[in-house]
């Protein structure tokens, strides 16, 4: 996709922030450029790192989340509060990589799922079959294998159970908590340990999944899977570090905390590119595209330390929302909030109906309650809608009557009364 169609499907789901979409639209249209480049310049191409600066709830892990989505990459969203400097106990910041490698196995493994998935299929209903023939007596005379298969397949037998043996998966042991190093104790020794199984007794329709599963794992390379995987991470790996502004500036010097600075100087040799030990292969981390993100209200960005700024050339800043883009976030996004209540509700035969002054109505109280409270973006409407909706939600008729509601500004303002009065007072506070 290039760039404008990029940020045109961002547009779907993040409303306003014009400046963030076009950067890392960029950003990943850049990727694209690269992997058409002889593999000499590739290797010299590095990603342009980016940080997204504004106040929570303004869409800056949305923006992250959902270009992911578009291109289908392997993605984590880490919280650098969790991790600690080299010493101490706790989070290493290369399982952030680690982590990313186990979501790019998990893609990949669905899409050679999704090539063995007929052959999968016919060795689970064969199987299935067998074991149902076992015990021919649940079966008038004159039933045979091919004729049990075609029921299997229709799902008319879908109601019977059956035992199945299923191989347990050695568990692997963490060598030291947090740290994401592993150890299978079952790939060690190999043949030595025998492999263990478990007899579940399932309806024929659990058996085809559990059976279909268990083919697909032996039809694929494992090999294969970690090669590509590994791949995947290098080259279209994006990690959405969150939080970053909590350990920018200098740690306290009183009392056992751990050096925020710390934390940043382990962090950089991650981002400048180094290798990086995991249970699938070793992964260069040169070309993986990080992401950024944080308030900065008590710091600001020039509290990282230099090197890190260095390796985030990119810098975006995110406003706050206003009264028109809480309109827009109601009424314009793919599947909008006000929809998701609608539907939910719909369930139990409630049918809303938000009018445009209702809607008005919500995005102004949200508009005042950030400005008064605490302001938490988008994340405002969310309250908003859930207190509005709260009596709906309860006072569900046993009969299942079918009920029509009207949300319109007279019934947001009849319902928020008593806590606008309080809020407009906080005005005069000093």
């Amino acid at each position: 996709m290039t760039p404008k169609q990029i940020v045109a499907q961002l547009d779907k789901y993040i409303i306003s922030q014009d400046e963030a979409k076009k950067a890392v639209a960029i950003a990943l249209r850049n990727r694209y450029r690269r992997s058409r480049l002889s593999e000499e310049d590739r290797e010299e191409i590095t990603p342009k790192n980016i940080i997204l600066k504004g106040p929570t709830g303004v869409g800056k892990t949305e923006i992250a989340r959902r270009l992911a989505k578009l291109v289908n990459a392997p993605f984590v969203k880490v919280e650098a509060t969790k991790y600690t400097e080299v010493g101490y106990v706790g989070r290493d910041v290369e399982s952030m990589v680690r982590d990313l490698v186990s979501v790019a196995i998990r893609l990949v493994k669905e899409e050679r799922y999704k090539t063995v998935e007929d052959r999968a299929n016919q060795i689970a209903v064969d199987k299935v079959a067998e074991l149902l023939l076992a015990n021919k007596d649940s079966f008038p005379e004159g039933v045979n294998k091919a004729t049990l298969k075609d029921e299997i397949v229709t799902g008319n037998l879908d109601h019977l159970t059956v035992d199945v043996v299923i191989a347990e998966k050695p568990q692997s042991i963490e060598l030291q908590p947090g740290s994401g190093n592993e150890i299978n104790l079952g790939s060690i020794f190999g043949g030595i340990i025998p492999n263990r199984t478990k007899k579940r007794r399932v309806s024929v329709k659990e058996a085809l999944r559990l059976l279909s599963s268990e083919a697909s794992e032996k039809l694929i390379d494992a090999d294969s899977v970690n090669a590509e995987a590994i791949r995947r991470a290098e080259n279209d790996g994006l990690i959405f570090i969150d939080e970053i502004d909590k350990i920018a500036g200098k740690g306290s010097t009183n009392g056992p905390d751990v050096s925020r600075e710390g934390v940043q100087r382990d962090i950089l040799p991650i981002i400048e590119g180094c290798s990086v030990s995991t249970k699938y292969g070793n992964i260069k981390t040169d070309h993986i595209l990080f992401i950024a993100s944080g308030a900065f209200h008590v710091s600001s960005v020039s509290d990282l330390i230099p090197e890190l700024q260095g390796r985030f050339p990119i810098l975006v800043e995110l406003n706050s929302l206003d009264k028109n883009d809480f309109v827009k976030i109601l009424t314009e996004t793919e599947n909008a909030i006000t929809e998701q209540y609608s539907r939910l509700l719909a369930v139990d035969n409630i049918y809303l109906q938000f009018t445009k002054d209702g809607i008005a109505e919500i995005a102004e109280l949200a508009v005042e309650m950030n400005n008064t409270q605490e302001d938490i973006g988008a994340r405002r409407l969310q309250s908003i809608l859930e207190h509005i909706t709260e009596d709906i939600s309860y006072n569900v008729e046993e009969e299942n009557k079918e009920q029509h509601i009207v949300i319109d500004a007279k019934y947001v303002r009849d319902y928020y009364i008593n806590q606008a009065k309080s809020l407009n007072l906080k005005k005069y506070i000093i």
